[in-house]
C-alpha cells in the first residue's frame, strides 16, 4: 500500500514538473555580440522532503504516518509565480492517496522592509473515489517583515462557500516567526493559526466546534545542502490519535 502511494506521488510530481516547465518562457536576446546578457526572467526551483507525519494546520493528513512531499515553482522577475506541490496522504477513500496543490500569485515589496504575497491555491485529489470530488480552492494573502533578528509573517487564507466544504466557507489566520541563532546553523520557528470553518481541528475530530487553534514550535538546520527539521505540533480541542493529537514531527529534505 505504501509503495503504491509513493509510486502514485512520483507520477503526480513528474506530471507537475512537466506542466510547470511547459509555461512559455520569454524570448532571450540572441545577439551573440551582446556581452551584457542579464539573468533569465524565469527562475525554476524545487524541493523534495520526507516528513514523519503530514500535518496540515495541525491536523494529520497521513494518519500519523510518514509522507513523501515535493514541488516545483516558476518565478518571474516581475514577482509573479506559479507552481505545484504534492504529498501522499491517508485521509479517507474520497481523497485517495495523493494530494496535488496548484498555485499562482505575486510576491514583492510594498515598501522598504515590508513584503506582500497574494495568490490562489487549488487543492486537488486526483485519485480520490469516483463521484467523491473533494477538490477546493482558496485565495491567500500575507505580509512579512523583519523585526530585529526575527522574521515575521502574518497570513490569511479564505476558501469561499463550496460544496466540497459542505457548502460553507473557511477562514484561516496565521502568524509565523523565525530567528536564526548566531554562529550556528539553527533557525528557531514558531507558528500559531486560527481556523473558522469546516477545516477546524475540533470539527474534523468529530465535535460540532468549527473554530480552533493550531500551533507549532521547532527548529531547522541546513547541513551540506540538506535541511533537517524538528517541531512540536499541537491543536486546541479534542485530541484524536493520529489526527489531532499533539506530536513531534521530523523532516529531512533539500531544495534545488
Amino acid at each position: 500500500m505504501i509503495t503504491s502511494r509513493i509510486v502514485g506521488l512520483g507520477r503526480v510530481l513528474t506530471l507537475s514538473a512537466f506542466a510547470v516547465l511547459a509555461i512559455p518562457l520569454p524570448a532571450q536576446a540572441q545577439d551573440a555580440g551582446d556581452a551584457a546578457v542579464g539573468p533569465p526572467a524565469i527562475d525554476l526551483s524545487g524541493n523534495v522532503a520526507v516528513v514523519s507525519d503530514y500535518r496540515f494546520r495541525g491536523v494529520s493528513l497521513s494518519a500519523g504516518d510518514p509522507a513523501l512531499q515535493g514541488g516545483i515553482k516558476a518565478s518571474h522577475a516581475s514577482g509573479f509565480y506559479a507552481g505545484a506541490w504534492a504529498s501522499n496522504l491517508d485521509a479517507g477513500a474520497a481523497y485517495g492517496d495523493v494530494e496535488l496543490d496548484l498555485y499562482a500569485g505575486w510576491s514583492g515589496p510594498l515598501r522598504e522592509g515590508l513584503n506582500a504575497d497574494i495568490g490562489v491555491l487549488y487543492y486537488a485529489y486526483p485519485d480520490g473515489a469516483p463521484g467523491g470530488n473533494v477538490d477546493y480552492w482558496e485565495p491567500y494573502a500575507a505580509l512579512s517583515t523583519t523585526l530585529g533578528p526575527v522574521e515575521a509573517r502574518l497570513g490569511a487564507a479564505w476558501a469561499p462557500k463550496q460544496d466540497e466544504l459542505g457548502g460553507r466557507s473557511n477562514l484561516y489566520l496565521s502568524t509565523d516567526l523565525a530567528a536564526g541563532i548566531p554562529a550556528t546553523p539553527l533557525t528557531l520557528k514558531a507558528h500559531l493559526g486560527y481556523t473558522d470553518g469546516p477545516l477546524a481541528p475540533a470539527f474534523l475530530a468529530g465535535t460540532a466546534d468549527r473554530t480552533g487553534l493550531d500551533w507549532s514550535l521547532g527548529a531547522t538546520s541546513v547541513l551540506h545542502g540538506i535541511e533537517f527539521g524538528l517541531a512540536y505540533v499541537g491543536t486546541e480541542g479534542q485530541a484524536v490519535n493520529g489526527l489531532t493529537d499533539d506530536t513531534i514531527v521530523g523532516s529531512i529534505g533539500f531544495s534545488f
